[in-house]
């Protein structure tokens, strides 16, 4: 089944926030200066980028392919520049940014290791790439999407690529120094509606009876007490060496 992103932008922009612990480690790797630059691959509605570029003030951009999810970051941001793109080829001049990352976005990137060539050279020499995903570990232990909508972990396996080749393609394409990161949100859950309105895109690949199931399970825990939840991604960093 293919995800419309266009068709569901509207629930993005209502329901999708950042994770603190992604977005610190982002915000680390930012610089407060007019001549750092910062590029969201996937931005989907600008809740990463928009963050990061309020906090430092520095030159912003945001693509995605979908021109909903783009027109949402737009109404929120004047001072991002949203523009249509594919990871695979980015439309920016050479050695002209200073970091580039993407949240869960890897597995729609088709050809990944033109992605990530196309990053390094679109990197100033010392510039970062950051990829944040999630491991099958995460994917597995996800609570509560795995543990109301277990069909949902088969889904998401086959579409995630394993961590192992992240890090193999992105040594092949030139990047060093690579760093990984697992951080963690515990948060409690006492409104489920973005879990209705399949905020998360696995919830659009399973059958609707194991949706409904998954729902049903949610409400009823709910009526007993707030559910427990923790939110975890995996941050993969590599470095443009620095020739000479």
């Amino acid at each position: 089944m293919r995800i419309e992103y266009d068709q569901i932008a509207e629930e993005y922009a209502r329901h999708r926030r950042v994770h603190p612990g992604v977005l610190q480690d982002l915000l680390a790797a930012t610089r407060p200066q007019a001549d750092f630059s910062l590029l969201e691959v996937g931005c989907g509605t600008g809740n990463y980028i928009i963050a990061l570029q309020q906090a430092a003030g520095c030159a912003a951009w945001g693509i995605d392919p979908s021109a909903q999810m783009l027109d949402r970051a737009r109404q929120r941001s004047s001072s991002v520049r949203f523009q249509l793109g594919q990871a695979e080829k980015l439309d920016f001049p050479t050695a002209s940014l200073d970091l580039v990352f993407s949240v869960d976005v890897i597995h729609h990137v088709g050809d990944r290791l033109a992605y990530f060539k196309d990053a390094l050279r679109a990197l100033r020499p010392g510039g970062r790439l950051c990829t944040v995903t999630d491991s099958a570990e995460i994917i597995r232990k996800r609570r509560p999407l795995t543990a109301y909508f277990p069909e949902s972990a088969e889904v998401e396996l086959k579409r995630y690529p394993p961590v192992e080749e992240l890090k193999r393609l992105m040594s092949e394409s030139g990047f060093s120094g690579l760093q990984e990161k697992e951080v963690a949100f515990p948060y409690s859950l006492s409104d489920i509606q973005a879990y209705r309105d399949k905020a998360f895109s696995s919830l659009h690949l399973i059958a609707p009876e194991a949706f409904s199931r998954g729902i049903q399970r949610m409400e009823e825990d709910l009526r007993q007490a707030p559910i427990p939840c923790v939110s975890y991604y995996y941050l993969l960093w590599g470095v443009k060496p620095i020739e000479g």
